[in-house]
Order: C-alpha cells, then sequence, then structure tokens
C-alpha cells in the first residue's frame, strides 16, 4: 500500500523531498487513499500535489503558499466521504480536488459542497449521472462522462469483430452508468450482449458469478469496475477456470503498473482510459522533469488542483472560485499548457485572460464538465501498452 494519508499539518509538496509546516491557503484533497481504486491513487495524489508545488516553487499566487491537507473517500464508503469533506470545509480549504468514485462524488455533492457552496473538481468521478446533478454550478470534473467511454469501447469491440459479449459491472453509480452506456451503444451498433448482470463487492467467492456470466455462450467478457475490488477477484476466478479467451477493462481496471497486479491470462485483452488528449506532450515533459508516472487520471487531477489553484488568483473566496471557473478554464485568453501554471498566475494577475488547457486538453461545457479523449490498451504478457487515441 502507497501511504499518502498525513497526520502532520504540512503536506509534502514536492514529491516528499520538501513539507510546508504552514500555508496561507489550503485546497483539499478528497481521494480514495484506501479501497478499490487504492492501486490508481498513488498516481493521482502525485498529479494534485505536482500542481500546488509547481504553484509555489512559481512565487505568482497571490495569496502565499498552498498546502493540500487530505481526506481519505474511501471510494464506496459515502458516510466516510462526506465526513472527510465536513472536515476539510470546516479546516478551512477554499475548495476540494475530488472524490474519485462517482458515488460518494454524488453524496458529497449532495450533502457538503453544494449546499455550502464549496468548489469540488472530481479528476475522475464519470458516472453520466454527475452530468445533470442539482450541484448549484459548485461541482466540476476534468475527467469525461462514461456516457462517452461507453460509446467508445462499444465501437472499438465491434472494429476488432467481436460481435458477442458478456457483460459485469460493479453494482454501483460507476459500473452501472458506464455499462449501460456501453450495452446501448454497442447493441446499436449490431453487438450482441449474451449476460448484463452487476457483480457487488467484497464478497469471498464469485465462482457462482462467473458462471452465470459463461453461460450465455460468448467467449469474450466486459469487466467494469476497480483494480483492487470485487472486478479483480471476479476476473481472477474467471481466468483461473478459463470461462472466457478475453476481456474488455475500462478506466477503473487500468492502472500504471502491471495489468490487475500481474494476473496471468490476460494476454490479447484490452480496454480504455481517459488520456492521449493534444495536450499530452506537454504534459509527460513535466511528469518527466518531476520524476513522477503519468497513469490514469494524473494528468486529470494536476488539471484540477491547477483550475482551483488559478480560479482563486483574484480572491480566495469559496463564492468568487465557482464565479471565475468557467472563464479561467475555457477561451479566450493566454493558452496555458502543462508546466505554465506560473504564467497562468502571472498573466492573471497583470489583469490578463487565460485559456487554461493543462495536462488533458480541457475545455468546459456548460455544466463544467469535458469532453475527453481516450487512449485504447492492449494486455502484452501482463503489462498494459497503450497505443491509439480515441475522439
Amino acid at each position: 500500500m502507497r501511504n499518502y494519508l498525513k497526520t502532520t499539518a504540512g503536506i509534502a509538496l514536492s514529491m516528499g523531498m520538501s513539507t510546508v509546516a504552514l500555508a496561507d491557503v489550503s485546497i483539499g484533497s478528497l481521494q480514495g487513499y484506501t479501497g478499490p481504486l487504492e492501486s490508481l491513487i498513488g498516481d493521482i495524489h502525485d498529479g494534485t500535489v505536482l500542481a500546488a508545488s509547481e504553484a509555489n516553487a512559481s512565487g505568482w499566487y497571490a495569496h502565499g503558499t498552498i498546502s493540500v491537507p487530505q481526506g481519505d473517500s474511501k471510494c464506496i464508503d459515502a458516510d466516510a466521504a462526506i465526513s472527510e469533506a465536513e472536515r476539510l470545509i470546516n479546516d478551512g480549504v477554499i475548495a476540494l480536488v475530488g472524490p474519485n468514485c462517482s458515488g460518494v462524488t454524488t453524496a458529497v455533492i449532495n450533502n457538503v459542497t453544494a449546499p455550502n457552496g464549496v468548489v469540488n473538481i472530481s479528476p475522475s468521478a464519470t458516472s453520466p449521472a454527475l452530468s445533470t446533478i442539482e450541484d448549484n454550478g459548485f461541482f466540476f470534473r476534468t475527467a469525461p462522462s462514461d456516457a462517452r467511454q461507453g460509446q467508445v469501447l462499444a465501437a472499438i469491440a465491434m472494429g476488432r469483430g467481436i460481435t458477442s459479449v458478456a457483460v459485469t459491472y460493479t453494482n454501483n453509480d460507476y459500473g452501472k452508468g458506464l455499462a449501460d452506456a456501453f450495452v446501448g451503444s454497442y447493441e446499436a451498433l449490431g453487438g450482441t450482449v449474451t449476460v448484463n448482470s452487476g457483480h457487488e463487492e467484497g464478497k469471498a467467492d464469485y465462482s457462482a458469478d462467473v458462471a452465470s456470466l459463461s453461460a450465455g455462450g460468448s467467449s469474450v467478457l466486459a469487466v467494469f469496475g476497480y483494480a483492487d475490488g470485487g472486478a479483480l477477484s471476479l476476473t481472477t476466478a474467471s481466468v483461473d477456470t478459463g470461462a472466457f479467451d478475453s476481456y474488455i477493462f475500462a478506466d477503473g481496471m487500468i492502472g500504471s503498473g502491471p495489468a490487475l497486479g500481474g494476473l496471468d491470462g490476460l494476454d490479447g485483452s484490452w480496454g480504455t482510459a481517459p488520456g492521449g488528449s493534444n495536450a499530452a506532450a506537454s504534459w509527460a515533459t513535466v511528469t518527466t522533469a518531476a520524476g513522477i508516472t503519468p497513469g490514469p487520471y494524473s494528468g486529470e487531477a494536476y488539471d484540477a488542483m491547477a483550475l482551483i489553484i488559478l480560479a482563486s488568483q483574484a480572491s480566495t473566496d469559496r463564492g468568487d472560485i465557482q464565479a471565475a471557473m468557467m472563464s479561467i478554464g475555457n477561451a479566450p485568453g493566454v493558452e496555458i499548457k502543462a508546466g505554465q501554471i506560473g504564467l497562468g498566475l502571472h498573466t492573471l494577475a497583470n489583469g490578463g485572460e487565460i485559456n487554461y488547457v493543462g495536462a488533458t486538453g480541457v475545455e468546459f461545457n456548460d455544466v463544467g464538465e469535458v469532453k475527453g479523449s481516450f487512449l485504447e490498451y492492449n494486455v502484452v504478457g501482463t503489462a498494459w501498452t497503450s497505443f491509439k487515441t480515441h475522439k
């Protein structure tokens, strides 16, 4: 386990090399540091902290030094996420990056951020239902909706000649929303879904789930869930029994390390995760210089933190941050890419306008979310290998 939870007043803002004991402004990081997305959170955390470190190093932030206190949303524990969000807000954060998972993001919006007028930007909550949530204009996301990812997955599957699939999804907002989007698009393209069923988290034995899924007769299983959750256990049980020949995965299953912990038997399987935008080159340069791994959603996390920092340059009032967000994230203005947060702060300090593009090509629609682009991955041996961008 990569432990990113802090018990001290400060947080490392240079990838663990230095700490800020007392800061002038705090921006909360509400992430699933424990739970079924734990293996992805290290990269997401690094992206969040990198943006704050970059702003601090520039010397152009108008309100002093930025710290990043953390809260553990546990990904699928709504009560924990709400409690941590309340704690961070009561402790004086001006906004929140996170949460990661769609269900707890919905709970935090409904119970904490929208009622209290606090911006929260999720780098990875992708449920289509979040597009229409009553957020009073305070929720944004730098990750594209799964309505789009479902379409991309369906088109790739048909393009690969896969005309029949079984589908399993973690039984929550994320899994159900993605499965619905995929199934609708896949069937519209002429594909056949033999079985479409949810699975519960935390079961000791998934053999019955696998048997039910394989009974439909398809040789391909689409698994929509979490890399450290029930979807991994179900996939492992399926591989062990040889129930399917290959697998389709989505963002929650794809990390920067070995495919699903190095599970044998996935060679030739594939999946998608957000990435591959026109801004990717500048992000790769920044992460290489920082010595961090640009895994799934790390760029989106960097962008979420950068947007909050830039939107708070004129005022740290929570309502003023919300009012500035759309103009910061959209044209017109000086284009600000990854690694140029200091330039953005300097431009704003001198009365200019900026168009934050960042690591992932940010451009908000009217509800504060991005269209995004997706990378197609193959499993080669036990490694994820990205090779193609879909927009």
